[in-house]
């Protein structure tokens, strides 16, 4: 139970990555708080296998939303230990046909909702001594690719965001790292897919493309975000961990 006792915050943490995060956090003992703005049910899910964990719906492209998070959350479990900043979105558009509405969109989620979430997060955090905090980037947060340019940039923040935010709060015993997520088996992914003429082909092509021959599981992102917000990691700090079967490699 590596993270008995502790309050969780996951963003995005209904779907995708950030369920594989709130199931897998909850079942090492923590009290998971899931924000997000859609509730099918995963934190009912995690309560009744014994478990704790509240879904609260939040954009977190809103500072109001996010302050009633972090206020809901504290209500509730009494305070905030570590905290996930994984919801994101994605855009698969050529730059000069991405809108400026689109691009306000994937920054504002990806990027600004870190920052905000962060932002609010913290202070609590150094009330109880201290803290983890584990941001979701991306490989293309690292390395370019053709027709992702408002996502790359989103993520490239985020890395970035997340060793600024390490420099200023090590001392006082919050850490704060961030994952770089290859292709991994999610609704976005999914998503993406749709957009192209041959889905199926396209799918081959994602998993050809990777050294170790697939896409990622959800439930292998979050046992690195598990390292991160626990004790093993405790001398980690401001590092951008890679989890992307090689893709970076080539």
């Amino acid at each position: 139970m590596e993270l008995s006792g502790k309050v969780a915050i996951v963003t995005g943490g209904d779907s995708g990555i950030g369920k594989a995060i709130s199931e897998l956090f909850a079942s090492e003992g923590a009290s998971v708080v899931i924000a997000d703005v859609q509730d099918s049910g995963t934190a009912k899910l995690i309560s009744k296998k014994g478990g704790k964990a509240i879904c609260l719906k939040t954009d977190v492209r809103d500072e109001k939303q996010v302050m009633r998070l972090v206020a809901g959350a504290k209500r509730r479990f009494g305070g905030i230990d570590v905290l996930c900043n994984n919801a994101g979105i994605e855009l698969l558009k050529p730059m000069t046909e991405t809108t400026e509405e689109d691009w306000d969109r994937v920054l504002q989620t990806n990027l600004k909702g870190v920052f905000l979430t962060s932002k609010h997060v913290i202070p609590e955090m150094l009330k109880r001594g201290g803290g983890t905090i584990v941001n979701t980037a991306s490989q293309l947060g690292l390395v370019g690719l053709e027709n992702y340019t408002a996502y790359c940039a989103s993520k490239g923040g985020v890395v970035l965001l997340t060793k600024s935010m390490a420099l200023e709060y090590a001392r006082q015993n919050i850490r704060v790292n961030c994952i770089c997520p290859g292709p991994v088996q999610t609704p976005m992914l999914e998503r993406e897919l749709l957009t192209v003429p041959d889905p199926d082909a396209a799918r081959k092509k994602w998993a050809q493309s990777q050294p170790v021959g697939r896409v990622g599981q959800p439930q292998e992102i979050a046992q690195v975000a598990l390292f991160l917000a626990s004790e093993r990691s405790s001398f980690v700090v401001g590092h951008a961990l890679v989890v992307d079967g090689g893709y970076t490699l080539a």
